[in-house]
């Protein structure tokens, strides 16, 4: 993807779920093979975007050594992903002016496809306020996905009547599904998407990761 195209997408890394079934906190700052999951998230999505901002609620500073702006959720409280779609949205607006969508992903996520962003991208010439979500293995990843910035004061008016599934909103507005292949690491098949949600899946994350680092 060039670098003139990458300026018309930001990137929103989309920080600001509960955690529950990794005991709480930020399992995004867990370590993975020597290193916080969401910098590997940061160094897949990073040659992908433009600018690129974090989506998370509470003290920021605990991101400080990411060197990213750290934007809460602008929907008073936990409103779901949606309401980390909308904060980049405005930040985009706002920081980078000339970037006409967003591209969410997930910061658990550390596999992401390296042509992410492109293939979203090939997947709305049907027209500028086309979303297109990602897909793996027959399954749709709702947080995954890129957003026309003009659709921000819809989506904030739907946020404020109560809608918070992701397709719910969605299904408003025209929608395109872009399926990725499965990734092979190691002989094993993997979910471009596989996301570590509990202490086992980060184990297995680990494994991975660490059977095809030198």
């Amino acid at each position: 993807m060039d670098e003139q195209a990458a300026k018309l997408v930001t990137g929103v890394l989309l920080a600001g779920g509960l955690s529950r079934r990794m005991g709480g906190g930020d399992k995004c700052l867990r370590d993975l093979a020597g290193k916080p999951m969401l910098a590997h998230v940061i160094e897949r999505l990073r040659p992908q975007v433009g600018a690129m901002v974090l989506n998370a609620n509470g003290d920021p500073a605990r991101f400080a050594a990411f060197g990213l702006d750290v934007v809460p959720d602008t929907i008073e409280g936990f409103a779901g992903p949606l309401a980390g779609v909308l904060a980049g949205m405005r930040w985009s607006a706002g920081h980078a002016p000339e970037a006409r969508w967003i591209v969410t992903v997930s910061t658990d996520a550390p596999f992401l496809p390296l042509d992410l962003t492109r293939r979203l991208l090939e997947a709305t010439t049907g027209g500028p306020n086309t979303i297109a979500l990602a897909a793996s293995g027959g399954e749709v990843h709702p947080v995954i996905g890129l957003w026309p910035v003009s659709l921000a004061d819809d989506l904030e008016e739907q946020l404020k009547a109560g809608v918070r599934k992701v397709l719910h909103w969605t299904d408003r507005h025209t929608t395109k599904v872009v399926d990725f292949p499965f990734l092979t690491i190691n002989g094993h098949e993997i979910d471009p998407f596989f996301n570590a949600n509990t202490p086992e899946e980060l184990d297995e994350a680990r494994a991975l990761i660490e059977s095809v680092t030198p």
